[in-house]
């Protein structure tokens, strides 16, 4: 029981130090090229910052109350 004790805490101290200084590139290399019609080089918040294309934005429109539905002069039957 004590040994597992022991692991977890090594396991948790282990976890908690983590690097804290800025990302920069591995040495050697550069930062990516801007893209084209760019106005400067993305700087690595930039490139880690998400777009909204890869995390969009939610629209949670709760109904408020019971609404009939609007026709829909789309929703026609199977031909046939």
């Amino acid at each position: 029981m004590r040994q597992a004790i022991l692991i977890g805490a090594a396991a948790l101290l282990l976890a908690a130090c983590g690097g804290r200084e800025p990302l920069q590139p591995a040495q050697g290399e550069g930062m990516p090229v801007a893209p084209a019609m760019a106005q400067n080089e993305p700087t690595t918040d930039d490139l880690l910052e998400p777009t909204t294309q890869q995390r969009p934005e939610r629209v949670d429109e709760l109904l408020r109350r019971s609404q009939e539905r609007e026709d829909d002069p789309f929703d026609l039957p199977p031909p046939g």
